[in-house]
C-alpha cells in the first residue's frame, strides 16, 4: 500500500501543473504585457483563483460576467509567444484578447487612442543586408523580401506551421473576423479616459480604432523615420512588442484572436520626449475598458 502511494505521488509530481482536462470550464485567455496594462482587468474579475506554471501565473475567474483566465504575457515576443502556448495547453481556451499599451504610427491617431487591428505582422522578422556601396543595401537571402528595406533592415516573410500541420510562408497573422466585427459594433459607446492621476490630459478626446494592420517586434521604438517607414510600408496603425507573437501561436493552433492596444506614444513622432512615461497607465486603462466592454458584448 505505501509503495502505491509513493508511485501515485510521483506520478503526480511528474504530470506538473493542472492541465486543461482538469480545468474542463470554456475561457476566454486575457492577456497583457506587464503588470500596469493588467491591473483594472484583474480588479475587476470575481471568483479568482490563482496558479503558477513556471513562474508565470494565471488567474481563473469571471470578468464581465464570462469566464475568463488573466495572465501576463511578459515583455517581449518570445515571452508572449512562451506563455500563450502555456495557457492553450493547460486551460480550455475558446479565444485570446490581447490587452495594452502600443506606439502610435499612423499619423491620424493621438495618445490614448485604442486600436483594434485587422491583421498581425512581425515587422523586425529581417535580414540585416551587406552594404554592397557606401549607403546601398542588397538582400541575397532566399526567402520574400516584404516591401521596402530601411537601411540594411529588409523584412521578409515568417514560415510557420499552420493548423492544418503545412508549412506555411505568411506576412500577416489574422484577427478573428467576428471578434473584430465585435468590437467595432461596442466600440461607439466606449468611455476613455483624457487626463492622467496626476492631472496630464490629452490634447483631445481619445477614440476607438477598428480596422488595419498592427506590427510587433523585439524592439521598442523612438525613432520618426523608422516610424514613418512602419507606416508607409506595412500601412501599420501602431506598433508594440507581443501581438503579433501572440497571433502566430493563436493561428498555429486554430484559436480566435483579437487584440486592442492603446497608444501610450507616437514611437518618435511625439511632440517633443517620448510620452509613454506620463500616459502609460491612462493608455492601459483606456485599453481595459475597450476590453471590459468587449468580453461584456461576448455570446
Amino acid at each position: 500500500m505505501r509503495l502505491r502511494l509513493t508511485l501515485l505521488a510521483l506520478c503526480a509530481a511528474l504530470a506538473g501543473p493542472a492541465r486543461a482536462a482538469d480545468d474542463p470550464t470554456p475561457r476566454t485567455a486575457v492577456v497583457s504585457a506587464f503588470a500596469p496594462e493588467i491591473a483594472a482587468l484583474d480588479a475587476a474579475m470575481t471568483g479568482k483563483h490563482r496558479v503558477s506554471i513556471s513562474g508565470t501565473t494565471f488567474t481563473t475567474g469571471v470578468l464581465e460576467g464570462k469566464p475568463v483566465v488573466l495572465f501576463l504575457s511578459g515583455v517581449s515576443m518570445v515571452n508572449a509567444a512562451m506563455n500563450t502556448q502555456r495557457a492553450l495547453d493547460r486551460f480550455h481556451v475558446s479565444r485570446i484578447v490581447f490587452s495594452g499599451i502600443a506606439g502610435g504610427v499612423d499619423p491620424s491617431l493621438d495618445v490614448g487612442d485604442v486600436v483594434v487591428p485587422d491583421q498581425w505582422g512581425e515587422y523586425l522578422e529581417s535580414v540585416m543586408a551587406r552594404e554592397d556601396s557606401p549607403g546601398h543595401f542588397a538582400s541575397t537571402y532566399r526567402d520574400p523580401i516584404v516591401g521596402a528595406n530601411f537601411g540594411m533592415i529588409f523584412p521578409k516573410v515568417i514560415e510557420v506551421t499552420g493548423p492544418g500541420g503545412k508549412l506555411e510562408q505568411r506576412t500577416w497573422f489574422p484577427a478573428d473576423p467576428a471578434l473584430v466585427a465585435l468590437a467595432r459594433r461596442i466600440a461607439p459607446a466606449a468611455v476613455l479616459k483624457r487626463c492622467s492621476a496626476a492631472g496630464q490630459c490629452l490634447k483631445a478626446p481619445p477614440k476607438v480604432v477598428v480596422g488595419g494592420n498592427g506590427v510587433s517586434g523585439q524592439s521598442f521604438v523612438d525613432n520618426a523615420a523608422f516610424r514613418a517607414w512602419a507606416f508607409a510600408t506595412f500601412q501599420a496603425r501602431v506598433l508594440d512588442m507581443e501581438t503579433a507573437a501572440v497571433g502566430q501561436v493563436a493561428y498555429a493552433n486554430g484559436v480566435p484572436f483579437v487584440g486592442f492596444r492603446s497608444l501610450s506614444d507616437l514611437a518618435g513622432g511625439d511632440p517633443g520626449r517620448n510620452q509613454a512615461g506620463v500616459f502609460f497607465q491612462l493608455a492601459s486603462d483606456n485599453s481595459a475598458a475597450v476590453v471590459r466592454a468587449f468580453v461584456a458584448a461576448l455570446p
